[in-house]
């Protein structure tokens, strides 16, 4: 890990919303943990070139942009042309004193830039080089998309730095490996590099672009036309620069009898975290979040305490913030909050629901209906899909989720969006319907 100067580490902070109180017998305390991450660095002050600070202004960082080269990037010919200048864009946002690296992926993975095994350190020889050689990029070949992510993982890790961040972009189905070795793949990077992943076009598979940015903790989205790669790769690319803390876990500590029920990410999109956990000494588990800039992050934490009598109270669960060390301790981040159990015989007290988890319970099933109601449409269960997209925009609406609604309503015709009564589009474009089922997962946070 990198020493960082006291003045561009953010601060972390953590709150916690809940509703304390319990009903006689009462076992389930749920909680949202807002984490906010601030006076650290540079993500939305709108400095335009980021590569103009002085290489010792951001923490050492290296970045592997991963380029479909697939023979299908040359249907249409824009399409291979876009990636071509979004990965341009991406490289003149890399600042001053990155590693980098430039990876053409096929059926095999290949080194663009530097090659030899290593990466180039970022300034303004390297990145003109680097733009020289992508102009040498052609379509031809297949899709093995785990070939392409462990030739980035072995860059990547070749250099001592702080954060390691990789930029995905295919644009077909990964037909050329097993869905077992891409998951190898995955389980082998995770924790090991932050990703994320673009499908272009709309012959991708949803599933699979979503999966890599979901084990690799970073974004998935849709760039349905070329034309907007290089918007989206230079936005990626700045914030992956203003990432300054890798590696931070939500740490858990909940007493004994007391059982975590789930932990998930609910903004800003829903991430389910439970089954990542990592034990971390007596009654404390590490669930990772991954890279930090300044930003803030909601989560719910649910557990199950052992039952008590009215008026007792108790710590039902501790969360802190730790980064793990090379020498298998970790450093706390200083920031802590407090879920608390209280039983009481008040009905109004015991049987209210937070606001903040109340939210993000509906935006957690808005989610989930979207992939139901999509997976029975392509089935051809229509009174499913009805049913379950029905439901999507009803939350939608109540939530004030309005990206949701205006995505929902491409692929039905809203007849009452409160009580949500819709019917099904007979006819849907292809890139409506993936855009809806890539970002579902995009929540709205509470407002206070």
């Amino acid at each position: 890990m990198a020493n960082f100067s006291k003045s561009n580490v953010p601060q972390f902070s953590v709150d916690v919303y809940q509703n304390e109180y319990l009903p006689d017998g009462g076992r389930e305390v749920s909680a949202i943990v807002t984490v906010t991450a601030t006076g650290g660095g540079t993500v939305g002050t709108g400095v335009p070139a980021p590569h103009l600070y002085s290489p010792g202004s951001g923490p050492d960082a290296a970045v592997a942009i991963m380029v479909d080269c697939s023979g299908s990037m040359d249907y249409p010919p824009t399409k291979m042309r876009g990636a071509r200048e979004a990965t341009a864009a991406a490289i003149d946002a890399v600042r001053d004193g990155v590693h980098f690296t430039v990876i053409g992926g096929t059926h095999i993975a290949k080194e663009v830039y530097p090659g030899g095994g290593r990466l180039a350190v970022a300034d303004a020889t390297t990145r003109e080089q680097a733009k020289q050689a992508l102009r040498r990029l052609s379509a031809g070949g297949g899709t093995a998309i785990g070939t392409w992510l462990r030739l980035a993982d072995r860059l990547l890790s070749s250099s001592e730095v702080a954060i390691r961040h990789g930029i995905l972009l295919t644009d077909g189905r990964n037909e050329h490996e097993s869905p077992e070795d891409l998951k190898a793949a995955l389980d082998s990077c995770a924790g090991r590099f932050t990703c994320d992943a673009r499908g272009v076009g709309t012959d991708w598979e949803v599933k699979e672009v979503t999966a890599i940015a979901s084990a690799l903790l970073g974004t998935a989205d849709i760039v349905a036309d070329p034309a907007g790669l290089t918007a989206d790769f230079t936005r990626m690319m700045e914030t992956a620069m203003g990432k300054e803390v890798a590696d931070v876990a939500l740490r858990l500590w909940t007493p004994v009898g007391t059982e975590i029920k789930f932990v998930k990410q609910v903004a800003p999109t829903v991430e389910e975290l439970t089954d990542r956990r990592v034990e971390a000494g007596p009654r404390a588990g590490d669930y990772p979040t991954g890279s930090w800039g300044d930003e803030s992050r909601d989560y719910h934490v649910c557990v199950e305490v052992p039952s008590a009598g009215l008026g007792q109270e108790m710590l039902a669960a501790r969360v802190s913030l730790v980064v793990p060390q090379p020498d298998g301790s970790a450093r706390n981040l200083g920031a802590q909050g407090l879920v608390r159990a209280v039983w009481t015989d008040d009905m109004a007290a015991s049987t209210s629901i937070n606001p903040q988890v109340a939210h993000y319970t509906g935006q957690a099933e808005l989610a989930q209906v979207i992939q139901q109601g999509l997976d029975a449409r392509k089935a051809g269960d229509v009174d499913g899909a009805t049913a379950k997209l029905g439901r999507a925009v009803q939350l939608a609406s109540a939530s004030g989720n309005a990206d949701t609604a205006k995505l929902l309503a491409k692929v039905v015709d809203v007849v009452d969006a409160a009580a949500g009564t819709v019917r099904l589009k007979a006819k849907v474009e292809d890139a409506d319907e993936m855009t809806l089922e890539t970002r579902s997962t995009k929540t709205v946070r509470v407002k206070k």
